[in-house]
């Protein structure tokens, strides 16, 4: 296999970039992620690849839970907050205020117009990264007229 081609190929697939959350007990943790798809109907599924050597990894296998926080295209800014280490300050994540999710308690980053939470039933590890499927058992929209980021769409790659 050509590594070159291999990149190029598996960076065509189409992602969105969204921040994920999670928390165990007092501990909050955030990323931004964007290996993440819908994975059943009934009962609602979602799946989600975590680097295994990023903070939420642990807290999502300790707690179980996590939410996705869905961005909207002009929100590039408050993704790349995501990309390093999670700060809490008072009612802020990484500078954003955050409210908890009324099912999980995971952090809702409060300009985000999409979000759902979700319990995590099975655990796939093998890799770099852990997929992660999980049920969802809240879901809200603040603003249905935005339009989600993508990942192509930031001239940023994550894959290959």
């Amino acid at each position: 296999m050509d590594p070159q081609e291999k990149k190029v190929a598996l960076r065509s697939l189409q992602y969105g970039l969204q921040i994920l959350t999670s928390i165990d007990g007092e501990e909050l943790a955030a990323a931004g992620v964007n290996w993440l798809s819908q994975a059943s109907f009934e009962p609602p599924l979602v799946m989600i690849s975590v680097k295994s050597d990023n903070d939420s990894h642990a807290v999502i296998k300790r707690s179980g839970v996590l939410a996705i926080n869905v961005l909207a295209e002009d929100q590039l800014e408050i993704a790349k907050a995501f990309f390093r280490t999670t700060v809490v300050d008072g009612a802020t994540l990484n500078g954003y205020r955050y409210e908890p999710a009324p099912e999980t308690g995971c952090p809702l980053i409060v300009e985000a117009p999409y979000w759902f939470e979700a319990r995590v039933t099975d655990t796939i590890e093998r890799g770099d990264h852990t997929v992660f499927v999980a049920e969802v058992v809240g879901a809200g929209v603040r603003d249905e007229s935005r339009t989600p980021l993508l990942l192509r769409a930031t001239g940023m790659n994550y894959g290959g």
